[in-house]
């Protein structure tokens, strides 16, 4: 294919701005490359999840250690150990890489808190960074932005998701086919593309068909991750892995006219309001503890973790006191899609939801059965046995031990409650290198990847892993295409 037959080219293409496509951008344009740099999302709403994570990344304080750790976090699900040794040692340079670029590491929860599984070897080397005095509230992306737009060697196009990728005739990536309102556009890469857009949260056909037990899931995180980068490396032959495994799910509020979720209050571990509740499935009856403080979704179940049992649907019945309490979600702008982009501002005495429709109200059990589709009978046992507990001071059921209040008979209020996830960790398989490798383990020429499309992350997850994983991976993608000779 001539230069004469592409509308735009640099010497590498990097698909998606967020924490690993910025990483990726500015390592290579400070090599001496020039980038440009794709996203869907219009300028206002790109940052992918690093935009809405509660803006921490992980750094450990010994490589080896945190060598140990990983394998441990991944169990019998293993990753070859030469991608271990490099994430770790990777992972060791973020608070470095960070001050290079004019960043301020500052490091919050302070062990022992924040390790998420401290009863595994290696897990004291875990440290949790962000950048400046503030967490939350999208310091960390706010400060990867301004970097990657102060780079005249980085050229930004927004509202143009790539398409397709470009191959050369031996099989490797040429460039890619973006959409730009309508138009397609031919972009050349002479020496890489690296594919950092992020998982598929958001297309519930890919939901079904790879997570385990899933109708339907929908995500706290950005809605613009919808599997494209993993679309896009198949059709040239990817090797896929990590497929079932993500962060989540948690139960949530999803609003039709929303397109992220609620958390609410009465679901959060740590939140205890005045007022009765519990959660059922579609049988009318509860199914877990509903206060349990889970790890990024997994439970842990007769000695295995297990991601938290849901079902679709499922309902949070309360009563007037708990609706009384005070709004029922939180959107305080810290971390969240919903709470940082949407800005919804729920009513103190939840009455606008209620007129909504987003929350039903029935004035006694039986009604309220009715309401729901649920069988009656079913449902009174379950309030009944709930009560009973109340009463005890004892949940033998699912030990729940948080808000152990008992249900009002009337009036009560029901939300459906849906399954939510921060991300999925699932995508073309990478090797140390950030090279996407085919089925046979040979690399598809010229194309890499970074972030959660694709991630590490094989079984459990810790907290700050992914972002730590985006700037590592990021680094490496770059750094290996610039290497490459132009072609």
């Amino acid at each position: 294919m001539q230069v004469n037959e592409w509308d735009q080219q640099a010497d590498i293409v990097v698909v998606g701005f967020g924490g690993a496509g910025s990483a990726a951008a500015i390592t290579a344009a400070d090599a001496g490359a020039s980038v440009i740099l794709l996203d869907k999302a219009p300028e206002h709403a790109v940052g992918g999840n690093t935009r809405v994570a509660a803006q921490g990344y992980f750094n450990p304080s010994d490589p080896d250690k945190a060598i140990t750790y990983f394998n441990a976090l991944c169990g019998p699900f293993e990753v070859p150990q030469e991608m271990v040794t490099v994430w770790a040692k990777e992972n060791c340079r973020n608070n470095e890489w960070l001050e290079s670029i004019g960043g301020d590491p500052q490091e919050h929860q302070h062990q022992p808190a924040g390790i998420e599984y401290p009863d595994l070897p290696g897990s004291d080397c875990v440290h949790k960074y962000h950048h400046g005095d503030i967490l939350g509230y999208s310091k960390t992306w706010e400060f990867l932005e301004q970097s990657v737009k102060s780079r005249s060697a980085i050229q930004i196009h927004y509202e143009m998701p790539a398409t397709d990728l470009i191959q050369h005739a031996d099989g490797s990536i040429a460039g890619v086919v973006a959409e730009h309102h309508g138009k397609s556009v031919r972009i050349k890469a002479r020496k890489a593309v690296i594919l950092t857009c992020g998982g598929f949260e958001n297309n519930q056909e890919m939901i079904r068909n790879f997570l385990p037990g899933l109708k339907y899931c929908y995500t706290s995180g950005s809605p613009y991750n919808e599997g494209d980068g993993i679309r896009m490396a198949m059709q040239v032959g990817a090797d896929l892995w990590h497929m079932n495994n993500y962060a989540g799910p948690s139960m949530a509020f999803k609003a039709p006219d929303v397109p992220t979720t609620f958390s609410l209050v009465p679901l959060h571990f740590s939140l205890e309001p005045t007022g009765g509740m519990v959660v059922v499935g579609p049988d009318a009856k509860r199914f877990t503890d509903e206060k349990y403080k889970h790890k990024h979704g997994k439970v842990n179940v007769g000695g295995q973790w297990m991601p938290m049992p849901v079902r679709c649907p499922m309902y949070m019945i309360f009563d007037q006191a708990l609706m009384d309490a005070g709004p029922l979600y939180d959107g305080a702008p810290t971390h969240g899609w919903t709470q940082i982009m949407e800005r919804y501002q729920w009513s103190e005495d939840n009455r606008a939801e209620l007129a909504k429709g987003w929350i039903k109200s029935a004035p006694d059990l039986q009604s309220m059965a009715s309401l729901l589709g649920l069988d009656a009978v079913a449902l009174r046992e379950t309030v009944n046995r709930w009560n009973q507990h109340v009463a005890n001071g004892h949940d033998p059921e699912f030990g729940r031990t948080k808000m152990m209040n008992p249900l009002a008979d009337g009036p009560l209020y029901a939300m459906e409650i849906s399954p939510s996830m921060l991300n999925t960790q699932g995508g073309p398989r990478r090797n140390e290198k950030a090279q996407i490798l085919r089925p046979n383990g040979q690399p598809v020429g010229r194309l890499y990847s970074a972030g959660e499309m694709g991630s590490i992350f094989s079984y459990l997850y810790q907290g700050t892993g992914n972002i730590g994983e985006c700037f590592a991976f990021g680094r490496i993608a770059a750094t290996e295409a610039v290497a490459l000779p132009a072609c």
